[in-house]
Order: C-alpha cells, then structure tokens, then sequence
C-alpha cells in the first residue's frame, strides 16, 4: 500500500474555476474530441470522447499557500488543465493509492516544495514498467528530505501540473 495520495483539485477550487480561472479568464467548455485520452486534474480520470470539459489557468500552489501563510513569489505559476465543465463526483475511491495517468513510458517530473512554496528540487523520470511502484520511490525519495512539504508531479514534455502529493498521515520517513 502506498503511503501517498494524488490530490485532485478540490471541489471548492473547482466551483471558483468553472466561473473564472487562476488567469481571470471565465470557463469556455467544449465537447472532448482531440482532447481525449487527456488527464482530468478535478477527478484525476482520462477524458472521454463527447465529454464536457474545459481547459483552464490553474495556479497549484496559491490556496496551499493562502492556507498556510507561505510566499511562493514567483513559484506562484499558473498552467493549463482539463477540468470537466461541470461536477463530475470527484475522483474513483476504488483506485485509492494508484497514481493516475501512470503509464509506463510517460515522462513525469516529481518537483519538491518548500514551507514557502519554492521549488527545492526534483526528480526526472521515465515510468518503467511498474510505474506505480516507481512513483512510491520518487515520492519517498522527495519526502525523505524533511524540507519537502509537498510534491507535485508534473508531464515532462508539457510541464503541466497532474497531481500534487502529501504524505499520508503517520508515514512521513
């Protein structure tokens, strides 16, 4: 079992940006064609063709910051993501501890956080095979350094955001 969890976007977060986005831009929905296959950050599924979804500005770190008084400065970066266009029941609880969009030979980048919100390193990986157990051991290569608050692992060739990560509860090394 692994001791990390993929966090989707919160559904608060998620009301805010279905009416405007982290770049102040209102939500432009479209029914998924080319698009599918693509990550869904808000239930952490694949679009489906004929799926209502929207491509919004999202800032991962502004409300973990906000929540803990952090400064990212410039950290502070905004990206696109799928979203769908509107409520979709959040993520499969079934799959609770895999990691979604992990298939093997997919270029990911685990990035490192600080209490502040700056990037402290990260790592560069090709999913092997067993890309579930490849990404337990970047994970816990990230949070064994105790300066690691939280991880966000990112698509290599995009840089777009998938998922961020925290320790469970008890299980920080």
């Amino acid at each position: 079992m692994s001791t990390y969890t993929a966090r989707p976007i919160t559904a608060e977060v998620l009301q805010q940006l279905r009416t405007v986005d982290d770049s102040g831009r209102a939500m432009e929905p479209c029914t998924a064609g080319d698009e599918a296959g693509s990550p869904l950050r808000c239930c952490l599924w694949e679009i489906r063709e004929g799926e209502r979804v929207a491509l919004v500005s999202y800032a991962p770190l502004r409300r973990w910051a906000a929540e803990r008084g952090a400064h990212p400065g410039a950290y502070d970066e905004a990206g696109p993501v799928f979203i769908h266009a509107g409520d979709c029941g959040g993520p499969d609880t079934s799959d609770e501890g895999k990691y979604p969009c992990a298939r093997p030979g997919a270029l990911r980048v685990v990035r490192r956080y600080d209490t502040e919100g700056h990037i402290i390193g990260g790592r560069q990986l090709t999913l092997p095979d067993d890309p579930q157990r490849a990404l337990n051991e970047a994970l816990a290569e990230a949070f064994a350094d105790p300066r690691t608050s939280l991880a966000h692992v990112r698509a290599v060739e995009y840089g777009c955001f998938h998922f961020e990560v925290r320790p469970l509860a008890g299980t920080r090394p």
